[in-house]
């Protein structure tokens, strides 16, 4: 075959575009989506995907562009197998307790506890009792790139439930009496030191929001699969596009914490959290945070009076 031949095939696929037409293309939008804690108060143990990939015009199952988040239950002595094809995943465990077998070893966990791993690593999960997992890895982003999970790029780390705690009391009597936009801890990874993140690609947020309290207005450029830990009544959270010169949010929508789901809060929106019950709340999200900080195009921004 002659080099020109070669030439007119590779042309085949070229196309043109005039610039101020097609320099910012019209995109799926990413919607504020809610999916209950129902979806994994089921009979049967498997893996229940929290897809969009209809409204994000996507081949293949996501909840965002980068991102799959899931729901895993678990019957008491049942085991269920995970993998994926990522560069990272995170697992935080809704309820119940038992243990997963790895090619480290095994693991054990209980409600409350919270690890990540490579995205590539198997794992064989085995529940003692009813049990739920919110899964969240960045499969949609390999699957884009056509990549293939063949390294790992930081190493494994758990965080169980009482540690959590305990970090989170002691940011929480060093802001206290303070006007912070959030009151909570990022969990990281040592081998993450630049992003200062859970994996390089993923963060997550373990976020209280005491009882009778708000936390302004912010936003940022990665989107977030919101987990609901635990809440009261009458605690929630306003997303809108805009916000007024008093840093409110204009025309926002509710979403309602309940514990146990998730609801998505979309890339670039303000959102505010409100807690106007007696309890104190928790809030989970999961975010490829870590990625737009590598490419520095997070761009968190905070409302007025920060």
């Amino acid at each position: 075959m002659s080099d020109s031949s070669l030439n007119a095939r590779w042309a085949e696929a070229t196309d043109y575009f005039e610039y101020t037409s097609a320099a910012n293309p019209r995109m799926p939008k990413i919607g504020i989506e809610v999916f209950p804690s129902a979806l994994h108060q089921i009979d049967e143990s498997r893996v229940i995907p929290l897809d969009l990939s209809g409204p994000l015009e996507s081949p293949y199952p996501c909840t965002g562009p980068s991102l799959l988040a899931n729901f895993i239950h678990l019957n008491p002595g049942e085991s269920l197998a995970t993998e994926a094809n990522a560069a990272s995943q995170v697992f935080f465990c809704i309820r119940g307790k038992g243990h997963s077998e790895t090619p480290d070893g095994r693991l054990i966990w209980k409600t409350g506890d919270y690890f990540a791993a490579p995205g590539g690593m198997p794992f064989t999960h085995v529940a003692e009792e009813d049990t739920a997992f919110y899964w969240v890895h960045d499969e949609p982003l390999f699957c884009y790139l056509g990549a293939k999970a063949d390294s790992d790029q930081f190493r494994p780390v758990f965080f169980s439930h009482e540690c959590l705690e305990e970090e989170l009391a002691k940011v929480r009597a060093e802001n206290e009496g303070k006007d912070k936009n959030r009151n909570g801890i990022l969990l990281a990874n040592r081998d993450c030191p630049r992003t200062k993140t859970v994996t390089h690609t993923m963060w997550s947020l373990y976020n209280l929001l005491p009882r009778q309290t708000r936390q302004k207005a912010h936003r940022h450029n990665s989107i977030a699969l919101d987990l609901c830990v635990s809440a009261g009544s009458d605690t929630y959270t306003l997303i809108g596009r805009k916000i007024d010169s008093e840093g409110n949010i204009i025309d926002p929508v509710k979403a309602m914490w309940k514990p146990g789901a998730v609801f998505v809060t979309p890339p670039g929106w303000w959102h505010s959290h409100h807690n106007e019950s007696e309890e104190d709340a928790i809030v989970l999200p999961v975010q490829d945070a870590a990625l737009h900080t590598q490419i520095q195009t997070l761009d968190i921004q905070f409302s007025r009076g920060y």
